[in-house]
């Protein structure tokens, strides 16, 4: 049968220019034997559009089986035609798929749809030939994009910039490129691979062409620190050559700095597994010189002197759950003396790993917030009300979950111990958990937002407005003016920054 229809795609990865086409060939009834699939070079993405290969419905697709109106009459077709639905795994697979190598992969993929539709038992076929050809395409992808994350090397260009590459086995970089904007938020990085090159500017996602092996930084001082180091936590007692071979292939090693390395380490592991053994145990240090090394936390009930043991305290503390299940406490940071004291509710996930407030979502809004107003974030002190990250589990993801009053109760000496250490002129609650934890009551901010209130003992005024996160949970069309009416608030406490307490009641106009 001749090929009546050719379809040409904007890219090897493009995914939704796929979809697209695939729904209206359906809609049309032609059968894949008719359709040559053909992928265009791929373009370089608007600066901000980042928008994910994944971003796709939980919910099956919807797709409707109609024929045109001067196409003869066949059998579930027409305007009155029932939707036909897809299994939602179909979707995710498509996605894998159609990122691979294969040529016949974007073929193959209609194919599939055309069957699920006009073959529903193939949906209950798990040893059908196409559909363990996808299953193995879409394995093989999977591999890729886990190799890539484990893999990548970054080596720092000039003072806030750092530069990785990467030479994937399939059309990954688009796909991956939101993980590595999540992992490295506060970070300036490009990762450049042959076909594909992606940017991180600290607020969008920059897509180019591929680029050259000589586009890729030489090695400096700060990877030799790390060859060092990988030297010496080497262990030749469990070394297992096979397996490390199989986790890490050796079509990666010439990118990795440290697999310079394995051959001399592994063909000296006898000999140092030998030394090992037959060296003399290694005595014990005391426990004086131990206490020299680390900041010791204060005992129960002595107030931490320093920032320094604050966090040693926190790290300690096991007044309630949430502190054993978290990776760290998260202290705050900024200037001692600052004007301003900006309290939220909890770090984040990407703070609990950090050990830094506000580097997440939430702190990214904020600091483009600081800049838009001309606030430097150095200028004032972040700090949260809880000083541990509570979650919980879906699949391998941690969730936030708002911390109880019990668990905010018993973090709210670290942050009256805060207060007292770094000494703000007046306090900013970002959210009720913070204004709840500031003021000793409960407080609603729609009746509260937008006021000083002089209600602590020591004197601090608290202005009361929303946490970033709020905003970013808002509709995407209400959220332009939800953002402005936030920053106007971060705007009238910046520039009152002390009200006197004979005016407690008064809100600046």
């Amino acid at each position: 049968m001749a090929l009546d229809h050719r379809i040409v795609l904007a890219g090897p990865a493009d995914v939704a220019g796929f979809r697209r086409e695939a729904r209206q060939l359906l809609a049309q009834q032609v059968p894949p034997q008719q359709v040559a699939w053909v992928a265009g070079q791929t373009s370089a993405r608007a600066p901000g559009d980042t928008a994910s290969l994944w971003d796709e419905p939980a919910e099956p697709a919807a797709v409707t089986a109609s024929a045109p109106p001067d196409a003869p009459a066949a059998p579930a077709s027409g305007p009155d035609a029932p939707a036909v639905r897809v299994p939602a795994a179909f979707v995710e697979l498509c996605n894998q798929v159609l990122l691979h190598r294969e040529p016949g992969r974007f073929a193959l993929m209609y194919r599939l749809l055309w069957r699920l539709v006009h073959e529903p038992a193939l949906r209950h076929d798990p040893l059908d030939a196409d559909r363990l050809k996808a299953a193995e395409l879409a394995a093989a992808v999977r591999r890729d994009i886990h190799k890539m994350r484990a893999f990548v090397r970054f080596r720092p260009v000039g003072d806030d910039r750092h530069v990785a590459w990467f030479e994937p086995d399939h059309h990954i970089v688009e796909a991956n490129a939101p993980f590595f904007m999540r992992r490295f938020a506060q970070m300036r990085w490009a990762i450049l691979t042959p076909e594909r090159c992606v940017e991180w500017d600290g607020e969008q996602l920059h897509f180019q062409p591929g680029a050259d092996r000589a586009s890729a930084p030489p090695a400096d001082a700060g990877e030799q620190l790390w060859l060092t180091y990988y030297q010496h936590i080497f262990n030749p007692a469990r070394l297992k050559l096979a397996m490390m071979v199989r986790e890490m292939p050796r079509r990666y090693w010439h990118n990795l700095p440290e697999a310079a390395l394995i051959a001399p380490l592994a063909a000296s592991a006898a000999a140092r597994s030998e030394a090992m053994i037959e060296a003399p145990a290694t005595p014990a240090r005391s426990t004086r010189t131990l206490r020299i090394q680390r900041v010791e936390a204060p005992q129960p009930g002595e107030a931490p002197r320093t920032l320094e043991a604050l966090k040693a305290a926190t790290n300690a503390c096991t007044a309630c759950p949430i502190g054993a299940l978290a990776t760290q406490a998260v202290c705050g940071e900024g200037p001692v003396g600052a004007q301003h004291m900006l309290v939220g509710e909890q770090p984040g996930d990407q703070e609990d790993l950090a050990g830094r407030p506000f580097v997440g979502p939430a702190g990214q809004l904020l600091d483009g917030a600081l800049r838009e107003l001309g606030w430097p974030r150095h200028q004032v002190y972040l700090a949260n009300a809880v000083k541990h990250f509570k979650y919980e589990l879906r699949g391998k993801r941690r969730l936030h979950k708002t911390a109880g009053q019990r668990e905010a109760q018993a973090c709210g000496q670290w942050l009256a111990h805060e207060i007292d250490l770094v000494q703000p002129q007046a306090l900013v609650a970002l959210g009720a958990t913070a204004a709840r934890a500031l003021l000793g009551r409960e407080v609603t901010i729609g009746r509260e937002r937008g006021r000083w209130l002089h209600e602590r003992a020591d004197g601090r005024p608290v202005f009361v407005t929303l946490h970033p996160s709020a905003l970013l949970r808002q509709p995407e069309s209400a959220r332009a003016a939800a953002y402005e009416g936030w920053l106007e608030d971060l705007r009238r406490c910046r520039d009152v920054a002390f009200v006197p307490s004979s005016a407690a009641t008064a809100t600046p106009d």
